[in-house]
């Protein structure tokens, strides 16, 4: 499956979570002037930001966390979490407020 495939799977799968959930959430993605993005940012009513970075690979890279760490820096206390949601197996520690997550947690395996 193509990066751009798996990244609409999981928008669609966290618009759900969102539209289920208790609270609003909303979804938006972020790409500054100088193109560094974040996949997904799912926001509270409240403001707080939960980054979301989609990857095909089984390995997560440190340019992979460049954009989640730029948005943490841009929010600041608003920023929650980054998650980097990964075709790999483990749940790792990425640095402050930021996590790499198999895909698979989506479904909850």
């Amino acid at each position: 499956m193509s990066g751009q495939a798996i990244e609409t799977f999981v928008f669609a799968e966290l618009l759900k979570h969102a539209a289920t959930a208790e609270g609003d959430y909303h979804l938006h993605c972020y790409r500054d002037a100088d193109q560094v993005e974040v996949d997904l940012v799912v926001e509270s009513a409240g403001g707080q930001l939960v980054g979301v970075e989609v990857k095909a690979a089984a390995t997560v890279r440190e340019a992979d966390l460049r954009g989640l760490r730029k948005l943490a820096n841009l929010a600041g206390e608003s920023f929650r979490m980054g998650v980097v949601l990964y075709d790999g197996d483990e749940t790792l520690p990425l640095g402050d407020r930021i996590w790499a997550a198999p895909l698979s947690t989506l479904w909850g395996d």
